[in-house]
């Protein structure tokens, strides 16, 4: 049984099909990443996931349980966490702070303050600093650290790299081994395609709201991706060999 599993998916924003009879299953101890560029529905996807984007049509099942209609509070307590593009900190809050203010519907599991301190070493020495003083990448480690302390089953990443430093990304994507190592099945949106080619099991690419080629990376050729990407003489989806 899947852990998510999503049926023929659409989601429209007023008259524009954002997302377009999108399907995917997603099984535990996964990294699945949703690539595409600006505007191809990614980010919609994980707000109509997280419960923040109503779908037009389409089913949502996560451990086999239909949460298509299920609000945004009820998915967290179900197992469902969202690090939102821009980190959306709390910028008068310190560190510690931003972090405990995802554990308020904190579900049983491995994560606690502590391991997340772990996990990103710098936290732990400036953990009373006010976030509006961290760096962009130090933002969004806090809002991984603040989704994982919900101990969700499924974390969703919206733009991991968007904005930052080539190495302050590859140190982000370091940590996605420990996280995954603990339970914690991630559906990552990046833009960055080589480093989600990196680190992903399975790959989606986006364009207009469809998927439009899927696969393993290691069965994927840059030229396949790079048509996929831009559009470039796709008709039916394309899939890499499982």
């Amino acid at each position: 049984m899947s852990l998510l599993s999503i049926q023929d998916l659409t989601v429209h924003h007023g008259q524009l099909r954002a997302v377009d009879g999108f399907s995917l299953d997603l099984d535990k101890g996964e990294v699945l990443a949703v690539i595409g560029a600006n505007g191809a529905g990614k980010s919609t996807l994980l707000r109509a996931l997280a419960g923040l984007d109503r779908p037009t049509s389409g089913c949502i099942r996560l451990h086999d349980r239909d949460i298509t209609r299920m609000p945004a509070h009820r998915r967290l307590s179900a197992g469902v966490a969202l690090v939102p593009e821009g980190r959306r900190m709390f910028r008068s809050l310190t560190v510690e702070e931003n972090l405990l203010t995802g554990a308020y519907r904190k579900r049983p599991g491995p994560w606690t303050l502590e391991r997340v301190y772990e996990l990103f070493g710098w936290m732990a020495d400036r953990r009373r600093q006010n976030a509006s003083q961290l760096s962009g990448g130090e933002q969004q480690s806090v809002a991984i650290g603040r989704a994982l302390l919900s101990n969700p089953d499924l974390l969703l990443i919206d733009e991991l790299s968007l904005g930052l430093a080539p190495v302050v990304v590859r140190r982000i994507y370091e940590v996605l081994p420990g996280i995954v190592g603990s339970g914690t099945t991630a559906l990552i949106v990046e833009q960055d395609v080589s480093q989600a080619m990196r680190v992903a099991d399975r790959v989606h690419c986006l364009l207009e709201g469809r998927s439009v080629l899927r696969g393993r990376p290691r069965d994927l050729s840059a030229e396949q991706v790079e048509h996929a990407y831009f559009g470039i003489g796709i008709g039916d989806v394309r899939e890499g060999q499982d």
